[in-house]
């Protein structure tokens, strides 16, 4: 038998998330999203589609096309900071980066199919599509391991209260208004559950005093005391350098992150150490 086989995207995903950070570690149903997987042309993709309207859902196999290497031991997002087996987790890091979503079906245009809420990034090859039969695909009785007391520390009210330094409100509001950009929310849920550093979570210690937050495309400061969290400010992810460099014009939120350093220049500094 060979030890290589050969796999061939049907389609890619069009999600607009450009980011790990903008896509959760597993898609929240109620939230209002609608992604387009198109299907490749010329493949008779259409007829392959008949009956799939039927389902309310479909599974996704796809590839994580932005990881090159893999790891046995992982260090997940979720709960302490404690490695876990590769195999025991959804990770990302994996021998072969293959990944798999349950999503809503909304719709089927063509080889169009009209995705909810699910958690891959733009431009995500898809490898294969199968429906979901809630009567063998799921076993909520089922035990979830270590994930099972981690959702029950998830369950707890959020113990750290998170609020926003008056330079940190302002930057916020101006890229709402500016440029639709806002990851305020998902900010606020990682603080209020654990401040505290870890690689996976990208929250480090600054070495000039404090905390940062790595938040897709954008970075937050922030300081601790007690069960009290302060934003202090906001800062482009990438340094000017980068941002202006030919070859760089896909950085996500590029064109926001120059306006933002064109306006607090003094965010600069620290990243560019």
């Amino acid at each position: 038998m060979s030890d290589s086989l050969t796999l061939k995207p049907i389609g890619f995903i069009r999600t607009g998330k450009q980011v790990k950070f903008q896509a959760r570690h597993q898609p929240v149903d109620g939230d209002a999203e609608c992604n387009v997987l198109e299907l490749l042309p010329g493949v008779n993709f259409e007829q392959a589609l008949q009956d799939v309207a039927g389902f309310d859902r479909v599974w996704l196999l796809w590839w994580f096309h932005r990881n090159e290497t893999w790891r046995p031991l992982v260090l997940p997002p979720r709960g302490p900071s404690q490695r876990r087996g590769v195999f025991a987790t959804r990770s990302p890091h994996r021998p072969n980066p293959l990944g798999m979503t349950p999503v809503r079906l909304l719709g089927i245009e063509g080889r169009k199919l009209l995705l909810g809420a699910c958690d891959l990034i733009e431009g995500t090859p898809v490898f294969d599509i199968k429906p979901y039969v809630p009567a063998y695909d799921s076993f909520p009785e089922a035990k979830a391991g270590w994930i099972d007391e981690v959702d029950t520390l998830v369950k707890t009210p959020a113990r750290f209260a998170v609020s926003f330094a008056p330079t940190a409100e302002v930057q916020a509001q101006w890229l709402r208004a500016e440029h639709g950009v806002d990851f305020t929310p998902r900010l606020i849920e990682l603080l209020s559950r654990d401040p505290s550093p870890h690689r996976t979570r990208r929250i480090r210690k600054r070495p000039s005093g404090g905390f940062e937050i790595g938040c897709g495309a954008w970075r937050a400061t922030f300081a601790m005391e007690a069960e009290r969290v302060t934003v202090n400010a906001l800062e482009t992810g990438y340094p000017m350098r980068f941002l202006t460099r030919e070859g760089y014009e896909a950085v996500p939120d590029r064109e926001a992150q120059l306006a933002f350093l064109a306006r607090w220049p003094e965010t600069q500094a620290e990243i560019t150490e």
